[in-house]
């Protein structure tokens, strides 16, 4: 505002100047804010003031959880904000005014979309004022956006149809290619062009180079030499020798129930298991990768990173498995690291319920760099599946749809255990020790909770996530079937990038001319 007025003199033509996004519902109140300056600052009219602030302020939603989508406590708001608390009131009463007006006798959405919660103790619902005071919401991959407009902001939608949009996320290519992984990045500039540096789009120049064998060889060269540079890392930091040969198989995320690494560690102990049982058959070697971090308070996840160390303590020390597999938890997550293992991974793990995640950027990074993707129908999986085609990811698990339909059915956890032997036999094992010798019952409410409510469908999705699996561990034998999805996972995922992000923001959300 304040270079606004060195630069203009008065504020009336803000908007056409400024725009302030509001990076999910953290800065919500940056609507108070902004109507307080024009008001109070400025001597404003109340509706040139929100005017103004709508015309300035846009809203994306980056989650559908209930945690993110943000309320705060009405007397910590009026005791540490009371003029923000007395504004928001005020924009309310505007909101509901107009909701009462083009919808009389309609008790259930005035309640509804009120910015105050008043059933548990009366909250600011950050999310309900960052979308009244916002000219335009936007979701983060198609389907976000759709269960946006079905879920969270139904009634919203209903009130103004044209708010909410669509703003798939991006990566920032050149981090993630050029200088995560120098070697692959000096391929494609060798093979397409030093343009590929700066249009993600010319990625697509390579897509005939899937079918070139020496390209190939090479592309798989260059991921050899990620792996062994990887491999080296884990064994200096868990004195685990891995074999660079092996399919990296990668989840790296943040630790969360939606995000499922139970899943994936329920499938490893029983890929374990199966190794054990048929050692002659022809496995693919495999390194269970795994990094992230879990809020300090979220008992839940840290049960999931204390079972994944259990997990992997027993089946690195079994020598009956003869180094088929192995399971690498690394400490301390961060971009740094992530820039060591994204390079190196061979199967990327995107396997949220679906419904649950609102677009993923790791799966963009991970597919940029060679790697398939093993995944639910949930987030950008969406949008990464229609650009690399139905053969190079592996979609297992049910639908949006079909999560919805169970949780209104109240379908509980029995039913998938009694139609899966090996689902069974996985958490009985966990359940009685095996895992935790130390602490037989420690992960008892763990695996309880996939017998009872099963809310995330890990139990539900386990049969086919194994098979999936095995589709994967197919693909991998057949090494020319392999490399060229690789290939062909990096040259179709140019449109994730960030630029293309960002400029439909700024054309479309933010009205500023793009190019020139």
């Amino acid at each position: 505002v304040r270079r606004h007025l060195r630069v203009y003199g008065d504020l009336t033509g803000l908007p056409e100047k400024v725009a302030i996004q509001l990076n999910d519902t953290h800065p919500a109140i940056a609507v108070a804010e902004l109507m307080r300056i024009c008001v109070d600052l400025h001597g404003m009219p109340w509706d040139e003031a929100w005017a103004i602030t709508r015309g300035c302020i846009n809203y994306t939603n980056h989650t559908l959880l209930p945690e993110a989508l943000e309320s705060w406590a009405v007397p910590l708001m009026e005791r540490l904000l009371p003029r923000h608390m007395q504004i928001i009131y005020l924009i309310n009463a505007h909101h509901l005014d107009a909701v009462r007006a083009a919808h009389p006798g309609d008790v259930r959405l005035l309640a509804s979309v009120s910015l105050i919660e008043e059933s548990h103790g009366r909250r600011v619902r950050m999310g309900h004022l960052a979308f009244v005071g916002s000219n335009k919401v936007n979701g983060v991959s198609a389907l976000h956006s759709d269960l946006l407009k079905k879920t969270v902001f139904r009634d919203f939608n209903t009130l103004a149809p044209e708010r909410i949009t669509n703003k798939t996320n991006g990566i920032t290519f050149r981090r993630w290619l050029h200088q995560a992984n120098p070697g692959l990045a000096g391929l494609l500039v060798e093979a397409v062009g030093p343009a590929v540096l700066d249009d993600a789009g010319r990625l697509e120049a390579a897509i005939p180079l899937a079918d070139d064998a020496a390209f190939r060889d090479r592309f798989a060269a260059v991921k050899r030499a990620n792996k062994e540079a990887l491999a080296a890392l884990i064994r200096q930091q868990l004195d685990l020798r891995v074999d660079p040969g092996a399919m990296f198989d990668v989840q790296i995320k943040r630790i969360h129930e939606y995000k499922r690494q139970l899943l994936n560690i329920l499938e490893t102990v029983a890929l374990y298991d199966a190794i054990r049982a048929q050692p002659h058959l022809d496995w693919v070697p495999r390194v269970k990768i795994f990094a992230g971090k879990a809020a300090a308070s979220y008992h839940r996840a840290k049960q999931i990173i204390k079972l994944a160390h259990d997990v992997a303590r027993v089946v690195n020390s079994d020598p009956t498995v003869r180094n088929l597999l192995h399971v690498a938890f690394l400490p301390n997550y961060n971009v740094s690291l992530a820039e060591m293992i994204v390079p190196a991974a061979d199967l990327s793990e995107q396997i949220s319920t679906a419904g649950m995640e609102a677009s993923g950027t790791g799966n963009m990074k991970l597919a940029l760099n060679g790697a398939l993707t093993i995944g639910t129908l949930d987030g950008a999986n969406v949008e990464i599946r229609e650009r690399v085609g139905d053969p190079n990811i592996f979609i297992f698990g049910l639908t949006t749809e079909e999560v919805e339909a169970r949780r209104r059915d109240g379908s509980r956890g029995a039913g998938a255990i009694q139609a899966s032997s090996r689902l069974g036999e996985v958490l009985e094992a966990i359940e009685s020790g095996v895992f935790s010798p130390d602490d037989r019952g420690r992960y008892r409410d763990l695996m309880g909770s996939i017998r009872c409510h099963d809310y995330f469908m890990v139990g539900a999705d386990f049969d086919s996530y194994f098979d999936a699996q095995r589709r994967a561990d197919a693909r991998w034998q057949d090494p020319v079937a392999w490399w060229r999805s690789a290939v062909l996972n990096t040259a179709q995922v140019g449109w994730f990038s960030s630029d293309r992000t960002i400029a439909e923001y700024a054309a479309e959300i933010w009205r500023v001319p793009v190019g020139g």
